[in-house]
């Protein structure tokens, strides 16, 4: 499926695809074995093999496995089949957690684009986007994981998600792409809260309900060099 994606985006000409959080093996909250999901950031390139392009970076959630025993909720930069980037979730679950909280949010860059990730709950907090902002970010890519039991209300949690990418794109003058998944399976289900919102707060694309999707926009990235604006395809 995420190499599907990553063939649609090429065909597109789009440079940067985001994927949700936790998308290789599941979210290891819900797993009765977490190590088991875990993947260490020097054996990722293995499996992120099928995802290889030559013009697409590619934003995929895994969960790391770390020194001591530890796991992180983190989202790793696949660009030129290379892993040039990871970013770890700063706030995991409200209560209970297997992953390890992350330390640090600085920014990436690919080609003449400067971006930042949080993952899921961290967008909630605007201090991480601002920082991002702060050091040159034009977007922030936020890959998220939104199962959560049938009983819960999927819609009023893709509203929430809204609203947050909303506010984090009026604070701090920036676009912020959303990549839900969306769905049901195992008495888990998501609405889906994808979608990309522009610098001015305005909401430019939302995904299909409970469908898979791939949202597409052009963002204008300044050139430092020259000061002009060239168009960075992305998608989620």
């Amino acid at each position: 499926m995420l190499a599907e994606q990553v063939r649609a985006c090429e065909a597109a000409g789009v440079d940067i695809l985001c994927c949700p959080e936790a998308v290789l093996g599941g979210l290891a909250d819900y797993s009765d074995h977490p190590a088991g999901l875990a993947i260490e950031v020097g054996r990722l390139r293995t499996h992120l093999r099928p995802l290889a392009s030559d013009s697409v970076t590619t934003i995929v959630g895994f969960t790391e496995a770390g020194t001591h025993g530890r796991l992180f909720n983190s989202a790793a930069v696949f660009s030129q089949n290379e892993v040039v980037g990871v970013y770890r979730k700063m706030y995991p679950a409200i209560n209970r957690s297997v992953y390890t909280p992350g330390r640090t949010t600085e920014p990436f860059n690919v080609g003449t684009l400067v971006f930042g990730i949080v993952i899921c709950r961290d967008s909630t907090f605007p201090e991480l986007v601002q920082g991002m902002a702060a050091r040159g970010a034009t977007v922030v890519f936020v890959p998220t994981n939104n199962a959560l039991a049938w009983a819960k209300n999927g819609t009023e949690v893709a509203a929430h998600a809204r609203q947050t990418d909303v506010q984090r794109a009026t604070e701090s003058a920036i676009w912020v792409v959303r990549a839900d998944v969306a769905g049901r399976i195992e008495g888990l289900e998501s609405y889906g809260s994808s979608a990309i919102t522009g610098c001015d707060g305005a909401v430019r694309q939302v995904a299909r309900a409970f469908e898979p999707d791939l949202l597409i926009t052009d963002i204008g990235v300044p050139n430092r060099s020259n000061i002009q604006i060239e168009p960075t395809r992305a998608g989620s």
